[in-house]
Parts: C-alpha cells; sequence; structure tokens
C-alpha cells in the first residue's frame, strides 16, 4: 500500500464518526487499486472448505492472500481512526467484521437521507449576488441524488419549476422563459442562466451610476422611495411561501437560521 498513489485520500479523509458513506467510498477507491476490495464484503474464512467444486475451490494459495491482504486492510481502517475508535474495534481480526459493525452503528437510513435532500431541494433561494453556476450545480446535485434514493418525479419541468422558484433575483428570465414555452434540459437551463447572469452583470453599472446620480438630485425625495421599496420587500418576504433569510449586519436584521445538526456525512453535492 505504501506505493498507492490514491493513498493521500484516506489521509486527507479519516473517519470522525460523520462522515461513514464517504469515507467509505474512498476507502473502496484505494482498496480497488490493490485488488483488495473483496475482504470488504466476504467473512475471512478460517479454514480451508473441502467438498467444493474445483472450479470454485479455495486454494492454498487464495487462502494464504485471504489472510494477507485481510492484514493490511485491517491495519489501515485501524489506521485511518482516532485514537478512542480504534479501541472500539482493535480487537477483531475480520475486516468484513469490522465493517458490519460499522454499518450497524453509522450508516444513515435511505429515508431519512431522502427526507434531508428533499427538504433541501424544495427550501433553497439563491443569495443575492451570489453565483448562479455554483447553485445550479447544487440543485444538479439534489436532482442526481433524489433519483438515486428513488425520490424522482414524473416530468423534468417539475425540476425546472423548482429551480427556477429558487432564483428571485432572475424574475425577468423566468418570465421570458415561461412565456416563450421554452423546454430545456436541466443542464441547458443552468448554462442559460449562466449566460443571463454575464448579461445583467455587464449591465448593473450603469444602472448603480443613475441611481447615484439621482439620488444626489432628489435628496430626501428619493431616501423616502428607498425606504418604501424596503418596506415592499419586507411584506414580499413575510408573505413568500418560503422565508427568504436575510443577510447583512447591524441592528434590526436577522440572523440567519442555523440548520439541524443531523450529519456532515449527509452530502448534498456528493
Amino acid at each position: 500500500m505504501s506505493q498507492n498513489p490514491l493513498n493521500s485520500i484516506l489521509e486527507t479523509n479519516k473517519f470522525n464518526e460523520t462522515n461513514y458513506s464517504n469515507w467509505l467510498r474512498n476507502l473502496r477507491i484505494v482498496l480497488d487499486f490493490e485488488n483488495q476490495t473483496y475482504v470488504l464484503d466476504k467473512s475471512l474464512p478460517w479454514t480451508l472448505p473441502e467438498g467444493s467444486l474445483p472450479g470454485k475451490r479455495l486454494t492454498f494459495e487464495k487462502f494464504t492472500q485471504w489472510h494477507e491482504d485481510n492484514r493490511k486492510v485491517c491495519s489501515i481502517i485501524l489506521g485511518l481512526m482516532s485514537n478512542e475508535i480504534q479501541k472500539e474495534y482493535e480487537r477483531h481480526e475480520d475486516v468484513w467484521s469490522i465493517m458490519h459493525r460499522m454499518k450497524e452503528l453509522y450508516t444513515v437510513p435511505d429515508r431519512h437521507i431522502r427526507y434531508v435532500m428533499t427538504k433541501a431541494f424544495f427550501d433553497p433561494r439563491m443569495i443575492e449576488g451570489s453565483s448562479v453556476r455554483e447553485h445550479g450545480v447544487m440543485m444538479l446535485s439534489l436532482v442526481e441524488k433524489l433519483k438515486d434514493l428513488q425520490a424522482d418525479f414524473e416530468k423534468v419541468e417539475t425540476y425546472v419549476d423548482v429551480i427556477l422558484q429558487s432564483l428571485p433575483p432572475f424574475d425577468q428570465f423566468i418570465i421570458n422563459y415561461n412565456m416563450n414555452g421554452l423546454e430545456k434540459s436541466l443542464h441547458k437551463l443552468i448554462n442559460m442562466l449562466v449566460q443571463y447572469e454575464a448579461t445583467i452583470e455587464k449591465s448593473a453599472p450603469s444602472v448603480l451610476v443613475g441611481e447615484a446620480s439621482t439620488s444626489k438630485v432628489n435628496g430626501k425625495v428619493a431616501g423616502r422611495e428607498k425606504r418604501k421599496k424596503v418596506e415592499t420587500s419586507s411584506i414580499i418576504a413575510s408573505t413568500s411561501s418560503v422565508p427568504v433569510t436575510p443577510l447583512g449586519r447591524g441592528k434590526g436584521k436577522r440572523k440567519r437560521v442555523r440548520q439541524s445538526k443531523i450529519s456532515n456525512d449527509i452530502c448534498i453535492y456528493c
């Protein structure tokens, strides 16, 4: 294992009791390079079986290799744990028994993962000023997660609607998209949003200059109009079916609601 170029993956992603799924995936990637993945899934034989079919019989060479691979993988797994966690598993001599125990303790049920992913898919609103590309990639990742968990919707349009609803800054784009009856795949939709974002960013400076010059001329009138806009935004936010979490500093700003600490293992990007 010392020559395995993938060892760094495990070194930077050590097991910490909250990352079981990601840790196991990385472990399989590394062991597959060494053709040792089988020791994770099959119980170690302690004696040579007799009476097996010739083609399926475990030979002495395979038996010896299995025990050697088991010893190496067992050392790798224990080495990627903290001292406290090591104490729980160091008495096990069989890799399969270690993995079976870890699966019982740390596997998150698919039903709960599906619930978390669905909530994340329907709740988010892109933060003003953030990248639509990053937001789009996150939403696409959630779609794939939901499909893997068999939480698929009947039509792609449903996914499109939810993604568009998560983009308050793109109201004009959404109107044009719907009024023109466009039907795009999710990836093409994200590309269109990225191009639209680049377009409005180019025109943003001129708009800001106009607003600044107007405020200087009108003085207090502009100030009153600004306050009206803020009040209107507050009303819209308060009546929205999904609340928008305001950001910023100073008094009068609500703090962002912390998401429930379920597990770092439930990653919406992987």
